[in-house]
């Protein structure tokens, strides 16, 4: 599998979120060419504002492995993560991240803040954005235009 057949994968995670009445972000880490951790948004569900989609996946991958850091993993979103998923993507020591949408507002990768790429930051991640970017998008804008309507 690819990095579109993954983010294909997270898209279906975060189509269930929606699903919940949860915003529509999905998430799976990847390791040794198998899922390990998948997450989809539930804050609202679990009465947590932590359990967003990277964070459910990262716990998931975590238990799977036996170890908080996930060095050989890859990290597969729908949306560019806010700055408390790019805090823990680093100390997971994930070895690559890959988003579909970008944030303009909470991006906290390359655009609202730059987290991942800090130089105080002792631990570098390989990023790739905009991964079915157009499709990861939609289901946002679709999901957001759908609770504005009357």
């Amino acid at each position: 599998m690819d990095d579109q057949d993954y983010m294909r994968l997270a898209l279906e995670l975060g189509e269930g979120a929606a699903r919940a009445g949860e915003v529509p972000v999905g998430a799976l880490v990847v390791a040794g060419g198998r899922v390990v951790g998948r997450g989809a948004n539930r804050p609202i569900a679990s009465h947590d504002p932590t359990a967003h989609a990277e964070i459910v996946a990262l716990r998931e991958a975590g238990l799977a492995q036996s170890s908080y850091r996930l060095r050989d993993a890859t990290l597969y979103v729908t949306l560019e993560p806010c700055a408390m998923c790019a805090q823990a993507i680093l100390h997971a020591r994930v070895r690559r991240l890959v988003f579909g949408a970008w944030d303009p507002r909470l991006g906290a990768v390359d655009s609202a803040f730059q987290i991942v790429h800090a130089p105080a930051q002792n631990h570098r991640i390989e990023v790739l954005g905009g991964v079915l970017g157009a499709e990861c998008g939609d289901l946002l804008k679709t999901f957001f235009r759908e609770r504005r309507e009357p």
